[in-house]
């Protein structure tokens, strides 16, 4: 499927899927990659290394920090993958070298299956 290019690169991996926005400033804790935001649907959940599906981000600016410091500590997405990608993911994901892609829709994922982004020519491969 085509997709719109926010911030470059290729990942392949796992699927995690949200419904719900991420709140990545107080809803994820950078040091171990974990949603800690209560009564998130992903809450206790770890983002290493999945491809991170999600309508949007929510919350403060610092979330694009957060993002960063979720890749220098080793613990971030592969990738992200978003309906429509608001500013402070598409800083932070460009901050952090982590692809990034907007333009489908969070229910033609689900969690567990395994795809390729390439956000360099703007396409998702589903290999599983």
């Amino acid at each position: 499927m085509w997709v719109r290019v926010i911030s470059p690169g290729k990942a392949e991996g796992e699927v995690l899927v949200s419904r719900e926005p991420i709140n990545f400033y107080l809803g994820v804790d950078p040091n171990r990659g974990i949603v800690v935001e209560r009564n998130h649907e992903l809450e206790g959940k770890c983002l290493k290394d999945k491809i991170l599906v999600f309508p949007r981000g929510k919350g403060s600016t610092v979330g694009s920090y957060v993002i960063y410091a979720l890749k220098k500590n080793g613990v971030a997405p592969l990738a992200m993958v978003n309906e429509k990608t608001d500013v402070v993911v598409a800083a932070g994901c460009i901050l952090a070298l982590i692809p990034c892609v907007d333009g489908v829709k969070v229910d033609q994922f689900r969690s567990g299956e395994r795809i390729s982004v390439d956000a360099d020519r703007g396409f998702i491969l589903r290999l599983s």
